[in-house]
């Protein structure tokens, strides 16, 4: 069966968006702003709970609220996309596992959270970035680290920076 233009375009739009949601996770996982920063438009807004406002003020604040962190993972699901022209309104659903550090006389602590992406993509220029992100929170919970499990020097560790496997070519 011959697919026709509108839904190759269609697909298109949706693998590109898909793509950009896991550059994303990889940026905050990863602690890579700069990909962060390139997920988003210059003049796209970030409504992410203690930070409302611009993208590179949301990248300030990523750059000190991910230092609390020794590691963070997300699992994004398929997101709901519903194309209109030049324009996407982009559901995800996630959760995030995260371990805080140690801090004030604390032991490290596991977090899970709950997050819904409510996101308004555009297509500038031929490119599908985020215009304007809501993020919504969902229940959480957060455990201390009894025990932490110590792994050889045999294992590929997890990094937080661009020395992490993921970015080996």
């Amino acid at each position: 069966m011959p697919v026709d233009d509108a839904t190759l375009e269609r697909l298109a739009a949706e693998s590109e968006i898909g793509t950009l949601l896991r550059r994303y996770a990889r940026g905050i996982d990863r602690f890579d702003v700069e990909l962060v920063r390139s997920c988003y438009h210059p003049d796209a807004i970030d409504e992410h709970g203690s930070y409302s406002g611009g993208v590179d003020g949301f990248c300030d604040w990523l750059d000190e609220a991910l230092a609390r962190f020794e590691s963070i993972m997300h699992f994004t699901g398929p997101p709901l996309i519903e194309l209109d022209g030049d324009v996407a309104w982009v559901e995800s659903y996630c959760l995030s596992l995260a371990r805080l550090a140690a801090a004030d006389g604390e032991p490290p602590r596991d977090r899970q959270q709950i997050i819904r992406y409510c996101d308004r993509f555009e297509r500038r220029q031929g490119a599908w970035k985020i215009a304007h992100r809501v993020t919504v929170w969902g229940p959480s919970r957060i455990d201390p680290v009894l025990a932490q499990e110590a792994l050889s020097d045999a294992y590929h560790r997890d990094r937080r920076d661009r020395t992490d496997f993921a970015y080996r070519r």
